[in-house]
């Protein structure tokens, strides 16, 4: 199975602008990046990087300029074999949450994000084509009857948060296991429960 982490280099995780400057959103786009190839690789696959321009990886990295949607159809068009798609921001993924996508045997398994969208994905039907952004979770399953395609869903916290929000640096200082859970830390940022309720707060000084 090939399993395609799509990467955006030119301008990663501009929800996080309120709390991250250009240059430390980059940098940590890159880190969100590297534990997520790392989990792959701990799942017992061979990850390769979808990105919009070169980036530096220890695993094949294939540039694509095109949006989303358009980027992953090609390669499912030419696919020979089932195609496994994991978001570049799900750090909170484990090899264990990763087999649970990996191994049901139907035609299309999704692991759907909290917002409605689509975390990651494993496709074994060939005539099935994704449709990024919005709602996707709900048009990946469209998608899928109009294939007649079998779809089983994985309900998985550790899938369903996607970081890319400000409001997800929460879930990731309490529940990171790897280096982007560290790179925060060391970029100031802390729980804070003065309130009643965890937030995060940046230590400026």
């Amino acid at each position: 199975m090939r399993v395609l982490v799509p990467f955006d280099s030119h301008d990663p995780n501009t929800r996080l602008s309120p709390v991250l400057d250009t240059d430390e959103r980059r940098e940590f786009a890159g880190v969100l990046l590297d534990d997520v190839v790392e989990t792959i690789g701990a799942a017992g696959h061979d990850p390769e990087i979808l990105a919009t321009e070169p980036v530096d990886a220890d695993c094949p990295v294939h540039v694509d300029e095109r949006p989303l949607s358009p980027a992953i159809n090609a390669v499912l068009a030419a696919a020979t074999g089932p195609v496994a798609i994991v978001m570049s921001d799900l750090a909170l993924a484990t090899a264990d949450s990763l087999t649970a996508l990996f191994d049901p045997a139907a035609d299309v398994v999704l692991a759907p994000g909290l917002g409605g969208g689509t975390n990651a994905i494993v496709i074994r039907e060939t005539a099935f084509r994704v449709d990024y952004h919005g709602d996707s979770y709900r048009k990946h399953r469209r998608e899928a009857d109009r294939c007649g395609a079998a779809v089983e869903t994985v309900d998985s916290f550790r899938l369903a948060v996607d970081i890319d929000e400000p409001d997800d640096l929460v879930e990731l200082l309490i529940h990171g296991r790897g280096e982007s859970a560290g790179w925060l830390r060391e970029a100031g940022f802390e729980l804070d429960t003065t309130d009643g309720r965890c937030v995060v707060e940046r230590d400026q000084s």
